[in-house]
């Protein structure tokens, strides 16, 4: 708690501590998670931010279903990069029933994340957790043969060294009025922060792997941080050749972020879909 310039408590949001606090509180309050923890130095995401991607996932299903959301555990997503924190399944399974496959390349993330959905009853039927052992890899190497997923989700690593990483930081810290002090309010560990190409070229990457598994989600989706990034993108949609995508914008406080969304399904292949995974959930 921090008394601001007015004289009134509030959260000192650039304390990780107090993030975490807070996490752990709405987690409770509004999803029902009563145990919650992270692994020191970890990603704390901001629970808000987490909740508006899901609630625009659930719309774009609801796009492609005459206006009504897929509900209940037959409907699958996969989360692409897990997380630590397991935030995405823990408000996707509570607002909409839906399951979630979590994979993500890091042991500690996979374990911790497999300690919430152990600690909280009635998670562990509808949440599963995998190690994606091929860490170049999105789809393959993690997913069985016949798996099919509505929809997939990935909060990309935004930095592409971690150098890059460590300089947005301090200017983070610096814009605060904080100084160079090196620390992260929503902390973060190495693949959390940064990959090789940044952003751009991880998303590109999971495009070209789509390309080549076109049926393993009905709609393929990603975070997008920085608005630069998205011509490149833009393009690698037109050469793997999908049938239709879309971008639509994420506001935060001050904070803009967007999701580009792809799908190889023609309007017959959608159809069938439909009828088979969506229709016959309750």
């Amino acid at each position: 708690m921090a008394i601001n310039q007015w004289g009134n408590a509030t959260i000192d949001f650039s304390d990780p501590a107090a993030v975490k606090a807070l996490n752990t509180a709405l987690l409770e309050e509004f999803y029902g998670v009563a145990a919650w923890d992270i692994p020191a130095g970890y990603l704390c995401p901001s629970v808000p931010g987490r909740a508006d991607t899901i609630h625009s996932l659930a719309d774009l299903l609801a796009s492609s279903n005459g206006g009504v959301i897929p509900r209940g555990a037959a409907i699958r997503a996969l989360d692409i990069g897990v997380g630590a924190n397991c935030v995405y399944p823990l408000i996707g399974t509570h607002e909409y029933g839906w399951s979630f496959l979590g994979t993500d390349i890091d042991p500690v993330a996979i374990a911790s994340a497999t300690r919430i959905v152990q600690s909280n009853p009635g998670l562990q039927s509808v949440i599963e957790l995998r190690l994606q052992t091929a860490p170049a890899r999105m789809l393959g190497g993690v997913l069985r043969p016949a798996e099919a997923f509505d929809i997939s989700l990935c909060n990309p690593p935004f930095h592409d060294s971690p150098g890059a990483a460590a300089e947005g930081t301090r200017r983070k810290w610096k814009n605060l009025g904080k100084g160079t002090r090196p620390t992260l309010n929503f902390g973060g560990q190495g693949a959390e922060l940064w990959t090789p190409g940044g952003e751009s070229l991880f998303v590109r990457k999971l495009i070209d792997e789509s390309a080549r598994e076109p049926t393993r989600c009905f709609w393929f989706t990603s975070l997008v941080s920085k608005s630069a990034n998205l011509p490149g993108i833009q393009a690698a949609l037109k050469k793997a050749r999908v049938l239709e995508s879309r971008t639509f914008e994420l506001k935060q406080g001050q904070k803009t972020s967007r999701i580009v969304a792809w799908t190889f399904l023609d309007k017959k292949g959608q159809d069938e879909w439909r009828a088979r995974r969506w229709q016959a959930a309750p």
